[in-house]
């Protein structure tokens, strides 16, 4: 059975770096093959991939309002194409959304790539959902089920309270949350008593565990400021060694 795996939170609470840092984690741990969905119209995980972008499921939905060629239908052409969207690596395939059709509309890219997943899902372990801010957007692609909710927070009060509030409308949204997880990114170390409260009263108030707290590292800015991929991370550097201790927790 392929898992889906969805990451949540507001803007800049890195949803991208904790998809690009499990990307790593499964490919070293060999739970291959999988799919990772870049569901942000701010499309940006294949730069921490050191990827390059060829066709985008927006750039697909603009070519289906156009002439297709001769004896093809619109459901095979979009199949076709985005096949040539997916970017093929060693372990793991990408598929990037990409822009919206107009402003504030994602409907028809939303349709195309829950009939893909469908299609896909069965050659994959695991499906890896870099998702935009809040979780309207799950709903849309028809991902009702989830096996692990991923929801990230900055360190701050305002960050984990909406955190909390992401995790409060998966019911109501009509999704089946298998386990939730509250992720802390850029945490200073050691915590301070009062974020230590804040984090303890939202896993208390909700449906989410703990998953765990990444400490502010200079390691992953220097990493993304030369252009490198997280995946050529060191194994022996604290923030990988960090992080693998929590995916082991969340994913065993």
């Amino acid at each position: 059975m392929t898992k889906i795996i969805a990451m949540a939170g507001k803007g800049g609470t890195g949803k991208t770096t904790t998809s690009a840092l499990l990307t790593r984690y499964l490919l070293k741990k060999k739970l291959t093959p999988f799919l990772l969905v870049d569901a942000d119209a701010n499309a940006n995980l294949n730069e921490l991939l050191n990827l390059d972008v060829g066709v985008t499921l927006g750039q697909i939905r603009k070519e289906l309002k156009g002439e297709l060629p001769p004896n093809v239908s619109r459901d095979q052409f979009m199949e076709l194409k985005i096949h040539q969207a997916l970017i093929e690596e060693t372990g793991f395939d990408l598929l990037v959304m990409g822009q919206p059709d107009g402003p504030g509309c994602y409907c028809a890219a939303n349709q195309y790539l829950a009939m893909t997943m469908d299609k896909l899902s069965d050659n994959y372990k695991y499906i890896i959902v870099d998702n935009e801010a809040g979780m309207e957007h799950l709903s849309r692609m028809n991902m009702r089920s989830i096996d692990y909710l991923l929801v990230t927070s900055d360190p701050s009060a305002r960050g984990i309270l909406t955190a909390k509030r992401i995790s409060d409308i998966t019911e109501p949204l009509g999704l089946e949350i298998k386990n939730q997880y509250l992720l802390i990114n850029r945490a200073p170390q050691p915590l301070p008593a009062a974020l230590q409260e804040k984090i303890d009263e939202a896993v208390a108030d909700s449906g989410m565990e703990l998953g765990g707290i990444i400490p502010s590292s200079d390691i992953l800015i220097n990493q993304e400021l030369s252009g490198e991929s997280y995946l050529n991370l060191a194994d022996s550097d604290d923030i990988v060694l960090t992080i693998n201790k929590i995916f082991d927790k969340i994913l065993s």
